[in-house]
Formats: C-alpha cells, structure tokens, sequence
C-alpha cells in the first residue's frame, strides 16, 4: 500500500466545499493527509471542513486578494496543491453575454495559475526528486470534446486549462513539481445538478456513457490519490479524463 499512500502529506483543494472537491478532500483526509479545503462561501466552508475533519479557508480566487489569504494560510511545505475551482455558464448563442467570458475566464484559468504561482515557495519546499510535489488541474471532458450544451465560456477555459497544465509541467519538471489535469465526465456536482437531479435525465446521461453510469467519489478521490502518490511520480504533463469511457 505505500505505493499509493499520501499518509502525512500537506494537500490544498480548492472548490472544496461540493462536489468534486470534496469528494477528493474527503479521499486525502481518508488517506492520512492533511487537508485544506477552500471556496468562497464561509458558511459552506466551515460546515464541510468540520464534517470532513480538515482545515476551512474562505477565499474567492478569482481576486489577488482571496489569493493571498489562502496562500497565507497555509504554513510550510505544501506536497499537493489541487486546482478545483471554478465556474460554468449556459446562454444560446445569441445571448451569450461578454461578462460569462470575463467571468470564467478569470476563475477557471487566471485563479489556476495565479495561486500556482502564489505557492510555488511551498512546492519547492516539499519536492524531491523521489517524490516531487504535485499540482493537479481540474478540467473537464467538455475542454476535449465539443459539448452538447451552450457552455462556450466554459469548454473554451477547460481547453485552456488542459494547455496550461501542459507548459507549467514542462516549466516545472527540472524544478521536481508535477502538474497534471484530471477531465472529469458526468459526476454529482452543483454544475450538473439540472441534469442529475432528475431522474429521468439522470437515466439518459449515465446511457450515454460507455460504462453506464455517473462517477461516483472513490472515482474521482482515486485518480487525485495516484497522482499524489509514489505511483503516479514519474507522470507529468498528462490530461486524464475519468469519465466513463465519453471520450473514446
């Protein structure tokens, strides 16, 4: 097992709070890691970080200010930093307004980097050549297939955050930090809940994913954990999709 142990590692998730965030948070804190989620909600924080039993940092990351406050946070070397927050927009063509853009853009892409650059003195801290420190995006299958709903700011900023993995791992490697993408498909998040909540439509997605069903936590808590891990130490630059098979 400790090929794949995270026992005693520092890890940041932001958009911790729901949703795919917590299901990695609770995966590290289940693993032995400290853990540190944070979103922009404080209420939403506090109770998660409580039910989990790790560390709550209220910080909207979309500003330099909620930025600092979580970097600042956290004290000493930090091995694995997950890149979770973000935003998604739907509007038809015609109306899709200039700000979703500004908006998405500014979390999903500017946050990634900006707070990656924030902790980088931590990063370095906690890497080794055996055990470099991590850096994992979350993206999303809609940045790798064109998809089906009117979400053009964001597939265009998942696109984004895929490339931008690739140049900070290629940046990053003589330095020993990793920085790999997860590309999640259909999972229980606030950004699929119109569909998912209903059943009817929950039915059609899971069909329409080669292995016939949503992901579930372990699914998305696993890939995070052999990222982290001895396992996934020689991996970098890499967009992993989990997400059933959709993009074969």
């Amino acid at each position: 097992m400790t090929l794949f142990s995270v026992e005693g590692k520092t890890v940041v998730v932001t958009g911790g709070s729901r949703g795919i965030g917590r299901m990695i948070a609770a995966g590290f804190v289940a693993a032995g890691a400290t853990v540190h989620i944070s979103a922009r909600k404080t209420a939403e924080v506090e109770k998660t970080a409580a039910e989990l039993g790790c560390s709550g940092v209220p910080a909207d990351l979309s500003t330099p200010e909620g930025v600092e406050h979580l970097v600042a946070a956290v004290d000493g070397p930090l091995h694995v930093l997950v890149n979770n927050a973000g935003a998604t927009w739907g509007a038809p063509l015609e109306d899709y307004p200039e700000h979703a853009f500004d908006k998405l853009w500014n979390i999903n892409v500017k946050g990634v980097f900006y707070l990656t650059q924030k902790f980088l003195p931590q990063l370095r801290e906690a890497a080794t050549a055996e055990d470099p420190a991590r850096v994992i995006n979350v993206g999303s299958v809609d940045g790798i297939k064109v998809p089906g709903l009117p979400t053009y700011a964001y597939s265009s900023t998942k696109s984004a955050v895929h490339m931008l993995t690739r140049h900070l791992a290629r940046h990053l490697a003589p330095e020993h930090v990793t920085v790999n993408a997860i590309a999640p498909g259909p999972f229980d998040s606030k950004m699929m809940a119109f569909a998912l909540d209903d059943p009817a439509t929950r039915q059609s997605v899971a069909s329409s994913v080669p292995l016939g069903r949503i992901g579930r936590p372990d699914d998305m808590a696993g890939t995070a954990i052999f990222l982290s891990s001895r396992a996934g130490a020689y991996l970098t630059g890499a967009v992993i999709p989990v997400d059933g098979g959709i993009t074969c």
